[in-house]
């Protein structure tokens, strides 16, 4: 283990700064019950179109046979070709939603529309973003010794939401770089060694903290540090793999 001090510090969110539950019993319950008024009130904005259609494209690569196979060929190719009505549309569409969601699945086009909900949430104040005591001090001190930056299979517009609305206030001009499932899947190296690159630094020179032996031990393979962090209410590890393992952030630089 390297005894210089890391440049950048690499954060998974849920389990390691924000509670197991976060996304489980208040992100994603709120994204699902306001999911259907969301899509009729924005479905014309260019965004959430954009999002629509590559979640049609997304629909159309669907390898699983269960899966509800709905969305037409249209709305996966551009706004022109998309020519079902919305009232059509949105109830085939949530029906995949609502899948993908039940599934906990990694869908991009998921992820950016949940983002898009709970940004809603957060600036109603309906929404907060609850992160564990020892988290803000931590971020101060490691974004005052090098860089923080997180890694998420959550959007990056989600991880912004977390921080500008956290419990602790707006804790964004601590983050230094968001990176989420465009960059690669966690359970990847290579996503690794492109965060390493992109923060314009060595993987040696980065330490990635999380709760998740497997995306950890994909950071080790890439040349990173790693940290195994043991939170109250996470899962039970039985095998570290050699992952150094810490319960708090205090003292950790």
């Amino acid at each position: 283990m390297s005894t210089l001090l890391p440049r950048v510090y690499l954060l998974d969110v849920e389990g390691t700064i924000a509670p197991v539950t976060l996304v489980s019993e208040q992100l994603f319950p709120y994204a699902r019950a306001h999911f259907r008024s969301f899509l009729e009130e924005n479905i014309a904005d260019e965004g959430v179109l954009r999002d629509v259609l590559l979640l049609g494209a997304e629909n159309r690569e669907e390898q699983d046979a269960d899966a509800p196979h709905i969305l037409p060929a249209g709305m996966a190719r551009d706004a022109e070709n998309a020519s079902m009505s919305p009232a059509v549309a949105i109830p085939l569409a949530l029906r995949y939603i609502f899948w993908l969601m039940d599934r906990d699945r990694k869908s991009t086009a998921l992820k950016s529309l949940q983002g898009k909900i709970w940004k809603a949430g957060f600036e109603s104040g309906e929404l907060k973003g609850t992160l564990f005591a020892d988290v803000p001090a931590a971020l101060a001190r490691w974004a005052a010794l090098g860089q923080v930056a997180i890694y998420s299979s959550g959007s990056v517009e989600a991880q912004r939401l977390l921080f500008r609305y956290s419990t602790f206030g707006d804790l964004t001009g601590l983050i230094a770089g968001y990176f989420d499932t465009r960059t690669g899947a966690k359970a990847a190296s290579a996503s690794y060694a492109a965060i390493a690159a992109a923060m314009s630094v060595e993987p040696g020179e980065v330490v990635f903290l999380s709760d998740v032996v497997r995306e950890l031990d994909a950071a080790l393979e890439a040349g990173l540090e790693t940290r195994l962090v043991v939170r109250e209410g996470n899962a039970a590890v039985e095998e570290a793999h050699g992952h150094a393992a810490i319960a708090t952030f205090d003292g950790m630089d």
